[in-house]
């Protein structure tokens, strides 16, 4: 056996990766080669909860990418955080543990996509999951994907909580029963207090198996072919690796629409313009992207706890450090977001579209220091938008960033959920239980209040919740460009298993579906279902 044939390459150490190559080596006469362009996950502050302020805009654990500038978000560019170390955005995510609507894959299954179905998915989302509550109907016990409550509380959050209910948003035990309308504290995946990041959970157990390669520091730069068959994999550099049975894709919603392109499968038009020779006509690679915009509403807030002030001395940063050095607990085992509410922008909907985050902070954007003053943020993102951006590379070159627009707000569906978004916003902070608190809107600022003046508003303090998705859509179409089993249309031996591959979005965050993405196409890959 050749030492550069296996028979299964994965692109990408990610969510999706990480989770493949433990069920793919399952298989002992099968050998596996999980390529991961970053590191070991072995840089401290990855498995600090709060560490990912550390690890977002790092280059050791992200991409770095950058979207245009924005039309709908008054000209600006956003950064576009993607993880680049081995566990993916595992590593550097928000850790909150969701799954979406059970109508969210039922629309898939309307869609063309068999098989993908909430009843059909529901058993591989309980497959991988280890529930602090242990095994129901609802959720599963003894997986590689552990699931725990929050390990802090605050009580400006329980009295927003309050508040939410009081604008008729009730409390809600669990968001992952298919049904998640209500207000709770988000679960996560950290175990004891340390983020639990996929190559933790599904990799470290099984690196020892001898039909398992791990290489990292090993970026492709495109899928080999004869013909029409995928045969393998070229890395920068120039080394070549063979694949007897398949090429997988993981490299997600930004990576596996570029590699595709680099490797001759994309619109022609694009193609022939970068001088790429090219082996199968797939318009929609690149396109369909689809992500959840934020709107960051903060408040000053009187006579409350906030992290803007519990940090704010060198004394209150040495008492947070010691409540997680001895306990694991407080502000350093945070979770970006805590409070979580789902509800809905119109009456006339059959289900929730909008997701709240809620934070005991706030500052003017992501990486810049918290505000002076205490406050929390109320963010709310439009969890079904109507516009659609794409991913499309600039030149033959596998290091140059692809172009990435997103389009925010293009569609003017989208911008009236926006202004409806703020003025819910607005009521909840308004109501009685947090009157007490005489919150002041610092953001967006209440100057702005006509619907113009709002769409304005949300351009202003809107940014990426981190949720790309939908580049190279599954669907039983011809303009699909994978079909349900996640195999590439028109070419043999390659697939792409990640969030790319959703027709959809998901009605909350992105991770855990990409991990059930990942546990079912493994079963197809495998000729278990």
């Amino acid at each position: 056996m050749d030492g550069q044939d296996f028979d299964y390459i994965i692109v990408g150490g990610g969510s999706a990766g990480c989770v493949l190559a433990n069920r793919l080596s399952e298989d002992r006469d099968a050998r596996v080669l999980l390529l991961e362009a970053g590191g070991r996950d072995n840089y401290h502050w990855i498995h600090i909860p709060v560490g990912y302020l550390h690890c977002i805009g790092n280059p050791r654990t992200d991409w770095c990418f950058k979207t245009v500038p924005e039309p709908g978000l008054n000209g600006r560019a956003l950064g576009y955080p993607r993880g680049r170390v081995l566990g993916g955005c595992s590593s550097i995510n928000g850790m909150l543990y969701l799954r979406g609507q059970a109508r969210d894959y039922d629309t898939w299954r309307q869609l063309g996509c068999t098989g993908w179905g909430w009843d059909d998915v529901l058993p591989y989302f309980l497959k991988s999951e280890d529930h602090h509550a242990g095994a129901s109907d609802d959720h599963g016990a003894g997986g590689e994907w552990r699931v725990e409550k929050q390990r802090l509380r605050w009580d400006i959050l329980d009295d927003i909580a309050d508040a939410f209910e009081a604008t008729g948003i009730p409390r809600r035990d669990d968001f992952n029963t298919g049904d998640n309308f209500g207000v709770n504290y988000f679960e996560v995946n950290q175990r004891r207090g340390w983020r639990w990041n996929t190559a933790r959970g599904f990799l470290s157990p099984v690196r020892d198996r001898d039909n398992l390669t791990v290489r990292i520091q090993a970026q492709c730069a495109r899928v080999t072919f004869d013909g029409m068959r995928a045969t393998g994999v070229e890395l920068i550099g120039g080394e070549r690796l063979r694949a007897r049975r398949e090429v997988i894709l993981s490299a997600g919603a930004i990576g596996s629409p570029q590699l595709l392109q680099l490797s001759g499968v994309g619109p022609g038009e694009l193609l022939q313009k970068h001088g790429i020779e090219l082996v199968h006509e797939a318009p929609e690679v690149g396109r369909n992207l689809q992500d959840h915009l934020q709107l960051r509403c903060a408040y000053r807030v009187t006579g409350a706890k906030t992290l803007n002030t519990l940090s704010a001395s060198l004394w209150g940063k040495a008492r947070i450090g010691l409540e997680y050095a001895l306990f694991r607990s407080g502000p350093m085992s945070m979770a970006p977001s805590q409070l979580g509410g789902f509800a809905y922008s119109s009456p006339d909907l059959e289900t929730p579209d909008l997701e709240y985050h809620v934070q005991p902070l706030s500052l003017p954007a992501f990486g810049q220091p918290l505000d002076d003053f205490p406050a929390v943020t109320a963010s709310v993102c439009h969890l079904r938008p109507e516009s659609r951006g794409h991913v499309a590379i600039v030149s033959q070159d596998p290091s140059a960033a692809p172009q990435i627009a997103p389009n925010y707000l293009k569609e003017e569906a989208d911008r009236q959920v926006a202004v409806r978004a703020i003025r819910l916003t607005r009521q909840v902070m308004q109501a009685a239980p947090l009157t007490k608190y005489r919150p002041e809107e610092v953001r967006p600022g209440p100057e702005y209040r006509s619907d113009a003046e709002l769409v304005r508003a949300a351009g202003e303090v809107g940014t990426t919740i981190f949720h790309p998705v939908g580049t190279v859509r599954m669907g039983a179409d011809p303009g699909a460009v994978v079909d349900p089993e996640c195999r590439v249309r028109g070419v043999a031996g390659l697939r792409v298993v990640d969030a790319s591959v959703m027709p959809r979005i998901t009605s909350g965050n992105t991770n855990s579906p990409t991990i059930m993405i990942a546990e079912k196409a493994a079963d197809m890959i495998r000729g278990r279902v």
